[in-house]
């Protein structure tokens, strides 16, 4: 139906987004082109969330903290994105691996790569299944064809399962039967306004560069109230933000020769490849000891920062009879982008697909879908750089030339520092330079070969097969004729979910005995259910639900987690909620079966049929280093007429008792117990002012965490093992050619606590103005036992939002403006620590509604005042984005 006149508002819900309460409508094109209703008193109180208890609640009553977008708060977000406004929601936490990729996250403990939140469509997980998290929104809707965005900040593992212990996202798309017709959105800007990083701007050349996305949607109901379809598709376009970090994580590698700064022959910048530890030699120069690292390459000379993403979906839906609908939906996604676990990635050619079939009736919820991964041409970052170097000039043949550079340079009179210099530009000579046709050459063909101690190729190819149903037994009993009390309510679930990775023989083998390595699939799999019961008493005053679930997984005995809620609701609108939980994290593909050589250190995942044996044999990493270096310092110290290698044995006698036995073992589950209290309430005699509160306590043990461990062995590569002569280990322990390095998947011996709340204050004024205030505090307590392998906190302890907008403040004309401001942090990540800046940005948005031309304009900016930030240490400097959004729409 098409209609050039503003329909007028038919229901009111009210969103847990920053700027209050917002009205929708029930036709589509109003949600995309009407003027606000500024003539609304009060709120409507039957807004409704699934995501709490999986299954359609009050809003209000929800017994767990949760966030909510729905589509008036998404046309009002000053955001480029629906994806971006949820950083403006209270008790989440946004980072930016990439303009294209960020990670969503809650409750402290964040990371890249999304392990402990869950992110679902429609109830369909869209990670990618050997990362174990999704990338970003790459797989998920688009602008026109998102519905609702619905958060659970805090554990929701007894639940959902699905490793979501510190919450989970669930993006809710429009129903071709509700919603029909045709919509395209095209969006335009810039962004790298006096940008430092783009090397054009040092050259003269202007900084700036195009951002563009494109956006088509089409819904169509074939056959009235029976079968609907439709179809979307989406084209980003842009440069990508710039990680050019080059503080140097090695300071003190020639502490012993008083070599320090720009003379330091062994620096590691944050993100300059190629330079790391295991690119380090010592080399004995002029009776002293140097770590001498080798050059490197900044991550600007190694990546192509065009980035883009072209995503379709498509789904068919059937309506037996009202309330029973079977849908089929496909979703496939291509892409180049910036991704970062230990080391950061290019991702390039990298495809997602989605096949998922649901059924939704009164009683009954099903749903399978399979997610198919293949990472095409990506490549990691640090293994190119370090073998582009590597290829040019192998190691050995590098530290002779720069043995012997050093030695002539010295002996014509230069400094020390000096001959350093000298020593590199002398070996270094010919070596490729960033540009070329020699250089991109290379790199390319080091971009296909699988093996990270040669080149530096992802080639993953996985498969998530995933299928769960959810019954509502209550609902059942009393469509049967049993005479169930309508107060009580009993639902149960049950899913089954099985990776399957196709061998590449660097990132993954088939471990298993019986098997091929190189051949046979490997196979992961996890089956869980839950059963929740629950009732409401004192004439729907208290609300009591329990909850009870269990998992099974592969190599791991069952796991059983419990939820107790309660809601007591004095009046409809005042409700005070108290919740408690526990739930488990199970180690993640990546994380159990890794077998990657990467930078002549052996990555490998931490169950037993992985790693057996390393454990047992191998020494801390920070106990060698500590152990070298102190013979270093004993070496270069020791001024007797002694041989270098008397000098060498007699420092390793001394310090020989430096190195410590590797006390973790193989990997278990993740665990924490959650305790949560909440009031959320509204205000005044026409409903304008809603507050919501929540606090937390949590527990954690068990964190899944790496560590870098040695085995020693002989000069023929064979192992030491734990019984050997101490001399011996330490003696081998000292060379580079007498360690097996490895880096493994462990847990933390540590017990963490952290708590937090947050705050949110949201009021509707006269003439449709939304003001918004939102606060969130989240500390880490205390850590019992503190082994050093807790995964970081990475989480500010304050951050805020502030918001005014407007859907229509004069004839058609509205804005969106929101605030955010987050404390300065201390960020741990295997790649890097140190403490993360403080930043606020302000969003901004103008918008022009046109009625009779179906069309919306929005002309908006993230951090329009460009003050360029980074979310987390080692990531991309973050600055503007201007654009301009034009939404048609015919219905």
């Amino acid at each position: 139906m098409h209609s050039t006149t503003p329909v007028a508002p038919q229901f009111c819900r009210f969103s847990l987004v920053f700027w209050g309460t917002l009205c929708g409508v029930k036709a589509a094109n109003a949600q995309v082109v009407a003027p606000a209703d500024t003539t609304r008193k009060n709120l409507n109180l039957s807004e409704v969330v699934i995501s709490a208890s999986r299954e359609e609640e009050s809003f209000l009553q929800s017994p767990v903290t949760v966030e909510k977008l729905n589509p008036r708060a998404l046309r009002l977000t000053p955001a480029p994105s629906f994806f971006d406004a949820i950083e403006h929601l209270k008790g989440v936490q946004v980072i930016t691996p990439s303009l294209g990729f960020k990670v969503i996250n809650a409750r402290g403990f964040a990371n890249t790569t999304n392990v402990r939140f869950a992110q679902l469509v429609d109830g369909v997980d869209n990670q990618a299944p050997h990362i174990g998290g999704p990338i970003g929104n790459v797989l998920g809707p688009s602008e026109l064809d998102i519905n609702a965005v619905e958060i659970v900040p805090g554990t929701a593992s007894a639940l959902y399962g699905l490793n979501a212990i510190n919450g989970l996202a669930n993006f809710q798309t429009k129903n071709p039967f509700n919603s029909e017709g045709l919509s395209v959105r095209q969006q335009t800007g810039l962004n790298h306004f006096n940008d430092p990083n783009v090397k054009t701007l040092g050259a003269g050349g202007s900084s700036e560069k195009v951002y563009s996305e494109t956006s088509v949607r089409y819904a169509k109901v074939l056959v009235a109230d029976k079968l609907a379809v439709k179809i979307n598709g989406t084209y980003l376009r842009a440069y990508d933000w710039i990680a050019n970090d080059q503080t140097d994580l090695n300071p003190t590698g020639n502490a012993t020769t008083d070599l320090f700064g720009a003379d330091n022959p062994a620096p590691d910048q944050v993100n300059r490849y190629g330079n790391e530890s295991s690119d380090r030699s010592t080399l004995t120069l002029g009776g002293k000891q140097y770590a001498v690292a080798r050059t490197g390459y900044d991550e600007r000379d190694l990546v192509d920062y065009n980035i883009k993403t072209l995503k379709a979906d498509a789904a068919l839906h059937y309506r037996f009879r009202p309330g029973t609908e079977l849908a089929y939906t496909y979703r496939v996604a291509g892409f180049d982008n910036v991704y970062q676990r230990s080391n950061r990635f290019r991702l390039q050619d990298y495809r997602l697909q989605q096949h998922a079939l649901t059924l939704t009736t009164p009683v009954v919820q099903a749903r399978a879908y399979l997610t198919r991964e293949s990472t095409g041409q990506s490549y990691n970052l640090r293994s190119m750089g370090e073998n582009i170097d590597r290829s040019f000039k192998p190691d050995a043949q590098w530290n002779t030339d720069y043995t012997a550079a050093w030695n002539a340079a010295v002996a014509t009179g230069q400094p020390v520092a000096m001959a350093h210099a000298t020593a590199r530009t002398a070996a270094d000579a010919g070596r490729l330079q960033p540009g070329t046709e020699a250089f991109n050459q290379r790199l390319g063909e080091l971009q296909g070969i699988n093996n990270w101690d040669q080149g530096a190729a992802l080639h993953v190819r996985a498969d998530l097969l995933h299928g769960e149903t959810q019954v509502n037994i209550a609902e059942a009993l009393r469509r049967g004729g049993h005479a169930l009390p309508t107060n009580l309510d009993l639902l149960a679930g049950a899913d089954h979910r099985t990776y399957i990775v196709v061998p590449d023989g660097n990132y993954f083998i088939n471990p298993n005995p019986g098997r091929e390595p190189l051949t046979d699939n490997l196979a992961y799999s996890k089956t869980g259910g839950f059963l929740q019961a629950g009732g409401r008493f004192m004439s729907d005053k208290l609300r009591l639900t329990a909850t009870l679930r269990a998992d099974k997984n592969d190599y791991f005995a069952a796991k059983f987690n419990p939820r107790l809620t309660a809601v007591f609701s004095p009046t409809p609108r005042q409700n005070f909620r108290i919740s408690g939980q526990s739930g488990y994290r199970f180690p993640s593909l990546f994380e159990g079966f890794s077998n990657v050589n990467s930078g002549q250190v052996k990555r490998i995942g931490g169950l037993r049929v992985m790693s057996d044996g390393v454990f047992e044999n191998s020494y801390l990493r920070t106990s060698i280093d500590a152990f070298n270096n102190a013979v270093t310092a004993a070496i270069n110290a020791n001024t007797s007429s002694a041989t270098a290698a008397q000098k060498r044995q007699q420092a390793i006698v001394q310090n020989q008792d430096m190195l410590v036995k590797n006390p973790y073992t193989y990997l278990k589950p993740e665990y924490i117990r959650s305790f949560e209290v909440g009031y959320k309430a509204v205000f005044g005699t026409t409903g304008r002012l809603l507050l919501d509160v929540d606090f937390y306590y949590n527990s954690y043990r068990d964190f899944i965490a790496q560590v870098e461990a040695y085995v020693p062995q002989t000069s023929a590569g064979q192992p030491l093992n734990t019984g050997s002569d101490l001399n011996t280990i330490a003696t081998a322990l000292n060379a580079r050619t007498g360690q097996a390095r490895y880096r493994l998947w462990t847990n933390s011996q540590s017990q963490v606590y952290n708590y937090g709340g947050s705050a949110g204050l949201r009021y509707e004024a006269a003439g449709g103005y939304l003001l918004g205030a939102n606060t969130t505090y989240t500390r880490l307590d205390r850590t019992e036992n503190g082994d050093g392998l807790e995964d970081g906190f990475n989480t500010p302890r304050w951050a805020y939002n502030l918001s005014l907008a407007n859907e229509n403040a004069y004839h058609n004309v509205g804005f969106g403006l929101n605030y955010r401001w987050q404390q300065a942090y201390y960020s741990q990540t295997f790649l890097v620590n140190g403490n993360v800046p403080a930043y606020n940005t302000l969003d901004a948005q103008l918008s022009y509604a046109v009625p009779a031309a179906q069309v919306r304009l929005k002309l908006g900016a993230s951090n329009v005042l460009n003050n360029y930030y980074v979310s987390y240490l080692g990531g991309p400097s973050v600055g503007g984005l201007y654009y301009l959004a034009v939404t048609y729409a015919v219905f």
